[in-house]
């Protein structure tokens, strides 16, 4: 009897030690992340604190700067953009593209001196507020969520800046790539006297934006674990960047909840989207208030949807990153 239960034992200490892939335990953290919804009202509040007041600047710099090259009026056909463009924007660019677009670009062109030297200085006021509210913020969340973890917030602005850097890089590379894309299928027609490929343009940079948002779905995760290393370590950015890279079978896990954060975050947009075109087909007992209001929500459901998943992904680093070093202290015993 007593042999039948060490073999019951046995097998099921073996199931037990059986490799979970990431995808299955983070489904658990997400009920996990769910039943602690501080972690997501921190995440919140960090966020919107820096995210509100930099809008509500950038908003009123554009307002001023619309209002001084249209004497005040905010009247955009002061800009050359007729009132035909900006009622059906849609049909404006179905009917005459080439037409619509020159339009658009001369608008842009006259206030773009202005935007310029805006960008100049709020940019990076913005970039350095975010940096340090942001590794602040996350301290805090980590913190709530393990007490147990090192505070590191100077380690942590710097592996911020790292990101951002590499993040920068990103969205150069994809402005190159669309500049390419409107070479192939824009530029060259018309230098050849045809017609732009505008679908072909829009088909190449629907790819080209999301193989570049999958890519960096799968190399971004390093820049996510490497602060909670330096929290878990008590380690600097360099230590902790060195220690992401060596984290063995842990990686694949990592990588495979970052691609399905990326498609989360893609499912998101999409949600969004819809949720806000919605209305549109009942126009005639939609005010522009109501559209108004209700854009408002749906954005706000999808900014607080994706500060939950940030959350769910750190904790479920957390949890991957306790189940591996429990496996390799078994194993040195």
């Amino acid at each position: 009897m007593s042999a039948k239960v060490m073999r019951v034992s046995e097998q099921m200490a073996v199931e037990a030690s059986a490799p979970v892939r990431g995808t299955q335990s983070f489904v658990h953290t997400l009920l996990k992340c769910w039943n602690q919804s501080a972690l997501t009202g921190i995440e919140i509040l960090w966020r919107w604190a820096v995210g509100a007041p930099t809008l509500w600047v950038f908003v009123a710099r554009l307002k001023a700067i619309l209002a001084a090259h249209t004497d005040g009026t905010f009247d955009l056909a002061r800009l050359g953009l007729d009132h035909a463009l900006l009622s059906d924007p849609v049909g404006a660019l179905t009917a005459d593209p080439m037409g619509a677009v020159t339009k658009i670009n001369g608008a842009v062109t006259t206030i773009y001196p202005d935007l310029l030297r805006s960008a100049e200085w709020m940019i990076p006021i913005a970039l350095v507020t975010w940096i340090v509210i942001s590794s602040i913020g996350r301290t805090a969340v980590l913190r709530r969520a393990d007490p147990g973890l090192v505070s590191r917030p100077l380690t942590l602005m710097g592996l911020q800046l790292i990101r951002m850097t590499a993040l920068a890089g990103a969205f150069a590379l994809w402005f190159f790539c669309l500049g390419k894309i409107a070479d192939v299928a824009v530029k060259a027609p018309i230098a050849a006297g045809a017609e732009p490929e505008l679908v072909l343009y829009c088909a190449l940079s629907i790819l080209a934006t999301l193989g570049l948002f999958c890519l960096w779905a799968v190399v971004s995760w390093v820049f996510s674990i490497a602060p909670l290393l330096a929290m878990l370590r008590d380690r600097g950015a360099a230590a902790s960047l060195k220690a992401a890279f060596q984290l063995g079978a842990l990686k694949s896990k990592l990588v495979e909840i970052n691609l399905v954060m990326g498609i989360v975050k893609i499912a998101l947009i999409v949600l969004a989207m819809v949720f806000s075109a919605s209305p549109l087909p009942f126009d005639n007992v939609s005010t522009q208030g109501f559209l108004i209001c209700w854009w408002f929500g749906v954005t706000v459901l999808y900014l607080v949807g994706s500060d939950f998943f940030h959350v769910a992904r750190l904790l479920a680093y957390l949890d991957l990153w306790r189940t591996y070093e429990g496996s390799i202290s078994a194993g040195q015993e």
